[in-house]
C-alpha cells in the first residue's frame, strides 16, 4: 500500500467520492430541469405577448375605420342639418307670403 490505506479505506473513500459526485449531477440534473421550465415559461410569455401585440395593432386598424366612418357620417349628417334648415326656413318664408298676400 502506497499512501498507507487498507484496502477498505481506499474503497470507503471511494465510495464517499462517487456519493458526492451523485450529488453534484443529481444538482445539475435539477438545475437544468429549472432552466428548460423556466425556457418554456419564457417561451409562453413571448408567444402571448405577440399575440397580444397582433391583437393592438387590429384594433389600432378598426379605430382608424371607425374614425374614417364618423368623419364620413359627420359630413352627411352636416348636410342633413343644412337641408333641414333650408327647407325649415322655405316654409316659414312661404306659410309668411300666403299670409302677408291675403
Amino acid at each position: 500500500m502506497s499512501n498507507g490505506l487498507t484496502v477498505a479505506q481506499q474503497r470507503a473513500e471511494s465510495y464517499e467520492r462517487i456519493n458526492r459526485i451523485e450529488e453534484k449531477v443529481d444538482k445539475l440534473a435539477e438545475a437544468i430541469v429549472a432552466l428548460a421550465r423556466a425556457e418554456e415559461k419564457i417561451q409562453t410569455l413571448t408567444s402571448f405577448s405577440k399575440q397580444q401585440s397582433e391583437l393592438i395593432v387590429g384594433l389600432g386598424d378598426r379605430i382608424t375605420k371607425v374614425e374614417e366612418m364618423v368623419h364620413s357620417n359627420a359630413s352627411t349628417v352636416g348636410i342633413i342639418n343644412k337641408i333641414f334648415w333650408i327647407i325649415i326656413s322655405t316654409t316659414a318664408i312661404a306659410i309668411t307670403g300666403l299670409i302677408t298676400l291675403q
